[in-house]
C-alpha cells in the first residue's frame, strides 16, 4: 500500500493541448482492449508472455525498437529504451506491471477477459491494475515519439509479469536498471473525483508498507464427529483465535509522509477532514482515530492493518477435524519489523497451539523515497496542464514514486474485484500528462 502527498489537480478546466491526442487516444483503447483479452494470471494458462510480446509488437512499430521480452517460470518481463542523446545520464524508468490477479467469469457480470465500454467504463481485469494505465503509457510515449520529441536522458519502460504474486521479475527488472535516475511506478498514486464528478486531489506515492502472510495452523487427533471433545476441535480454536485477531487494532503512527497527506486533503474531505487534522496534529487522538479507522480508505494510512484471507480446514464431514488453516494478510507500518508484527497476533490469537509461520513470498521492505523538487515540481506542472513493484526499484537504490495519471471515485473502485472498470475519459487527460512530465523530466 502505497503512502502519498496530495497535490492540487483540477482538470476539469484543463487548457485544450496543444498537440492532437485523438490518435493516441484511439491507439490507447485499442491497446488496453488487446491486453484486458490476455489471461495474464499466474498458474496454468498464464498469458503474460504472450501479453507482454504484444506490447513488444506495438513497442517495435512505434519506433521503440530495443525491446526485450525475458521469461521467467511461468510468466515474462519486458524492458523497453528510448535512446536518449546523452548516454552518460542515468535513465530515468517507468514501471509497472502486466499480470493481474485471478478473476472467475462465472462470478463477473460481463467476463472479466472481454473488455468492455459501457456508460464511459472500461470493464474488464486490468482495467484499474493495471492494463488501461499501460496502455495510456505506451501510447503516450510513442505518441512523443512520432511528434519528433528526442529525449536527453534515455527512457525505460519496466513491465514486471508477476507483482501480483512472487515479484520474481520485479527484482530482476530492479537490477536490470540498477543505476537509474528514478523509477516511476505507474501502478501508484493518481488522482481521487468526489461523488459529485468533480476531481478532488491528486497524489504521489513515495512510500508503502510492507506486505506480509503468516500462516495459521492448528493439528488434533480428530475421532468420530459423533463423540466430540470439549475445546479440542481445530476449526473451533482456530476460529476464536481469528475472532481474537480480527478484533485487534495495531497502535496508529505517523510519519512526515502520512502527516502531509492528512494535512494536504483535509480541506477537501468535508466528513473526515477535522479527523485527519487531528490525527496529523496527535496520533494518540482517540476520536480521530476511531473516525480513520472505520473509513476502508484511510484505514491502511494510520498504521498496521492484518485481515483473514484464506480459510481451509477437515478432511470429511463425518469426522472430527485433525486440521485447520488459516491465512493473515498484513499490511505493515513502514520501520516496523514483520516479525514484531507476527508476534503480536501470537499473543492476541492467545492459544498455543495456533502455530504461526511467515509464508511471505514477493515482499521487501525499504525506506521512503526522497520527495524530489524536481519531480515534484513536473507532477503539478503536469497536472496543471493536463499507494507496488516500488520497493525493488527502492532496493537497489533507486528512488521510486507512483505517479499514475487516473481519476477515478471510491465508489467505481474495484481493482481485484468484480466487474473492474475506469473511466475512459482518463485517456486524453493521461496523454497531455505524460507529455509534459515526460518531457520536463529527459529534455
Amino acid at each position: 500500500m502505497k503512502f502519498a502527498l496530495p497535490l492540487l489537480a483540477l482538470f476539469a478546466a484543463l487548457p485544450v493541448a496543444a498537440q492532437s491526442t485523438s490518435r493516441a487516444e484511439t491507439e490507447t483503447m485499442e491497446i488496453a482492449r488487446r491486453l484486458i483479452a490476455f489471461r495474464s494470471v499466474a498458474g496454468p494458462g498464464n498469458q503474460t508472455p504472450q501479453a507482454q510480446a504484444y506490447l513488444k509488437g506495438v513497442l517495435a512499430a512505434g519506433g521503440i525498437a530495443d525491446v526485450s521480452v525475458t521469461p521467467l517460470g511461468d510468466t515474462a518481463y519486458l524492458l523497453a529504451r528510448w535512446p536518449g542523446s546523452d548516454p552518460k545520464l542515468p535513465p530515468l524508468v517507468f514501471a509497472g506491471h502486466i499480470d493481474v490477479v485471478e478473476a472467475k467469469p462465472a462470478d463477473w457480470q460481463r467476463d472479466p477477459f472481454t473488455p468492455v465500454v459501457e456508460n464511459g467504463f472500461l470493464y474488464g481485469r486490468g482495467a484499474s491494475d493495471m492494463k488501461f494505465d499501460a496502455a495510456m503509457l505506451v501510447a503516450s510515449l510513442i505518441d512523443l515519439k512520432r511528434s519528433g520529441y528526442k529525449p536527453r536522458r534515455t527512457i525505460a519502460i519496466a513491465f514486471s509479469g508477476d507483482e501480483e504474486t512472487a515479484m520474481k521479475t520485479s527484482a530482476a527488472l530492479a537490477q536490470a536498471v540498477k543505476g537509474a535516475e528514478m523509477a516511476l511506478n505507474i501502478d501508484g498514486g493518481g488522482g481521487l473525483t468526489a461523488e459529485d464528478g468533480k476531481p478532488a486531489y491528486f497524489t504521489v506515492g513515495a512510500a508503502e508498507k510492507t506486505y506480509a502472510d503468516f500462516r495459521l495452523e492448528v493439528t488434533d487427533a480428530g475421532g468420530h464427529s459423533s463423540a466430540p471433545r470439549q475445546g479440542a476441535n481445530a476449526i473451533d480454536r482456530l476460529a476464536a483465535a481469528l475472532v481474537r485477531m480480527g478484533a485487534h487494532r495495531f497502535t496508529p503512527q505517523l510519519s512526515p509522509i502520512t502527516k502531509a497527506y492528512f494535512e494536504g486533503i483535509a480541506p477537501r474531505e468535508p466528513a473526515l477532514g477535522a479527523a485527519m487534522r487531528a490525527f496529523a496534529a496527535n496520533p494518540k487522538d482517540e476520536a480521530a482515530i476511531e473516525a480513520l479507522a472505520a473509513s476502508p480508505n484511510y484505514v491502511g494510512q494510520i498504521g498496521t492493518t492484518c485481515v483473514s484471507t484464506m480459510v481451509s480446514g477437515g478432511h470429511a464431514q463425518n469426522a472430527l477435524p485433525q486440521r485447520a488453516t488459516a491465512n493473515i494478510n498484513c499490511r505493515i507500518f513502514p520501520g516496523v519489523k514483520p516479525a514484531a508484527v507476527m508476534a503480536e497476533l501470537q499473543r492476541v490469537a492467545a492459544d498455543a497451539s495456533v502455530k504461526f509461520s511467515d509464508v511471505t513470498e514477493g515482499s521487501n521492505p525499504t525506506d521512503a523515497s526522497p520527495l524530489r523538487p524536481d519531480l515534484m515540481g513536473a507532477v503539478k506542472k503536469a497536472m496543471a496542464a493536463g499507494a507496488s513493484d516500488s520497493m525493488w526499484f527502492r532496493a537497489v537504490g533507486i528512488p521510486s514514486y507512483g505517479i499514475s495519471p487516473t481519476f477515478n471515485k471510491e465508489s467505481d473502485d474495484f481493482s481485484h474485484g468484480l466487474n473492474e472498470r475506469t473511466p475512459v475519459a482518463n485517456v486524453p487527460l493521461a496523454i497531455r500528462y505524460y507529455r509534459s512530465l515526460v518531457t520536463d523530466l529527459t529534455k
